[in-house]
């Protein structure tokens, strides 16, 4: 029997960053709300600064362990949000535009 290999905390927490800001993203889409969109807000600024804090541990792992290619792997995991969130907020923004009247 095979054992499950351990997911790193910065995977596992890119993973929940991103499965957060998806359900959140998609229930604004369904149920357009000023409420979903604060929440969704609020949960920006929280996950910029932790995701900091995980990048900046990154990337001292990656300057002072041995195993750099496993470091890197992570680090672009936790980058690949990035352009995930800009996507959302693009989307997020163009239709509260919408919703707008004018």
């Amino acid at each position: 029997m095979k054992t499950l290999k351990k997911i790193p905390f910065s995977t596992a927490f890119a993973l929940m960053s991103f499965g957060i800001g998806t359900i959140l993203f998609l229930s604004y889409m369904l149920f357009p709300s000023d409420g979903i969109l604060m929440l969704g807000l609020a949960l920006v600024v929280v996950a910029i600064f932790f995701n900091f804090l995980v990048f900046l541990n990154l990337l001292y792992q990656l300057v002072t362990k041995g195993n750099k290619e496993d470091t890197i792997i992570r680090l672009l995991i936790l980058i690949s949000n990035i352009p995930i969130a800009y996507f959302y907020f693009i989307i997020v923004i163009n239709k509260f535009n919408s919703l707008q009247p004018f």
